[in-house]
């Protein structure tokens, strides 16, 4: 090998060698998190926009029946989850990108993944408290 070329490995620096880690060490997961729900959403908001548009013009009796249905619930469940947490990925994202302070920005990051499971358990409580009729 020419001695003016180096390898991959020769521009890491010591500890990433050692760990095997790039520098963002977390960066492929959150992209494909991202890319995963991503495509699970779009069965799911298939299925969301079949449902709803199914309660149209229907009263609150026959609402809470169809969304009692255990394999509605579940997609509704499944559809709140995975949708709240490709908000977060994508919202942390953006704030990662474009917010530059040192205090602001993990501050929203803190806030985006609050205000996501506020969003998402309020979802859920709110379905299950549909299906099982309490």
């Amino acid at each position: 090998m020419n001695g003016d070329l180096r390898t991959r490995s020769d521009l890491r620096t010591p500890l990433a060698r050692v760990d095997g880690l790039g520098s963002a060490k977390s960066g492929t997961d959150h992209f494909w998190w991202q890319r995963m729900t991503a495509v699970a959403n779009v069965p799911l908001t298939i299925a969301f926009v079949v449902i709803i548009t199914s309660l149209f013009g229907r009263n609150q009796a026959a609402v809470q029946q169809i969304l009692g249905t255990p394999i509605v619930a579940i997609i509704m469940l499944l559809f709140i989850g995975s949708i709240t947490y490709h908000m977060r990925l994508g919202m942390q994202i953006v704030i990662e990108d474009y917010v530059h302070g040192q205090i602001v920005r993990p501050l929203l990051i803190m806030a985006n993944t609050f205000f996501t499971v506020v969003i998402g358990l309020a979802a859920a409580y709110a379905m299950l408290k549909l299906s099982f009729g309490v």
